[in-house]
């Protein structure tokens, strides 16, 4: 035995090979699988931050940034090209809609975890981040062991909020337990407005086109819609919102020229439709 491997048998040649058979060790290093890596896209105004949280996710084996991106419109793009499992968005990118980026991003990579990051939120936009379809919520003054955690939690399926906003979501339960929510209750403000220019005959186009979003948003809200509400279609929708009574925002805006044209089949798209 040498000195440095006190307890430990040291054998030369084949008879090292030999006698670590003899204590039941084997000779080659045991063949694990690798762990899968969590693809992380990174989207901030701040390319220190951007710089910064790069290099704490490079020290681990697990995680790996994939792209970087300074806007809305840019993360879209490379999250259809890289499919990140994780993106971590700043709050100032996602405003004012933050459930329009949401759904784009769902739209560009299926199962994809969203995290908002911020330098400070109150507990009240945090929760509407997460009731919006964020994952999580994490400040960008956290320890920096905590955006790890973060993301491998997340991966888990868990959703990651500070203390405060989890004892306000705990109080919120707590609050609607035992009564029965109605599914118009359910609906967003955006989907409202969109129901609102639906009733006044706008197209999908034109809604998109006056809400500065795409087509295809409009579309998945509507989907979203339906299944909220149990309806197939727009015909449906709008008797649901007549018989129902539903209080919808003003649009401020009178219905386009072309609103009075047949609507398309793609805008008479019932639930169900073009999905994969």
């Amino acid at each position: 035995m040498t000195a440095d491997s006190v307890g430990t048998p040291s054998f030369g040649g084949w008879g090292r090979l030999e006698g670590w058979r003899r204590f039941g060790i084997s000779a080659m290093p045991s063949q694990q699988t690798p762990k899968k890596k969590i693809r992380i896209l990174i989207a901030d105004h701040e390319g220190v931050f951007r710089l910064g949280l790069k290099k704490l996710f490079g020290l681990e084996d697990d995680l790996r940034v994939v792209a970087q991106a300074q806007g809305a419109a840019q993360a879209v793009v490379l999250a259809k090209e890289f499919r990140p499992d994780v993106v971590f968005v700043q709050a100032d990118i996602a405003r004012p809609n933050p459930g329009d980026l949401f759904a784009e991003i769902a739209r560009a990579v299926a199962d994809t975890k969203i995290v908002v990051t911020a330098s400070q939120l109150s507990e009240e936009e945090s929760l509407k981040y997460v009731e919006g379809g964020a994952s999580g919520v994490i400040l960008k003054t956290a320890d920096p062991a905590q955006f790890v955690k973060c993301a491998r939690r997340v991966m888990q399926g868990e959703v990651w909020l500070g203390k405060k906003e989890v004892a306000q979501m705990a109080k919120r339960l707590g609050d609607v337990q035992g009564q029965q929510v109605r599914p118009r209750d359910t609906l967003t403000n955006r989907e409202k407005t969109i129901i609102s220019y639906l009733m006044q005959g706008w197209r999908n186009r034109e809604i998109a086109r006056h809400l500065s979003i795409t087509e295809q948003t409009v579309k998945n809200h509507l989907r979203t819609v339906y299944d909220k509400l149990g309806v197939s279609d727009r015909l449906e929708l709008v008797l649901y919102a007549i018989h129902q009574r539903l209080e919808l925002p003003p649009t401020g805006a009178p219905p386009p020229p072309s609103a009075k044209q047949p609507a398309s089949n793609a805008d008479l798209e019932p639930r169900g439709a073009g999905r994969s």
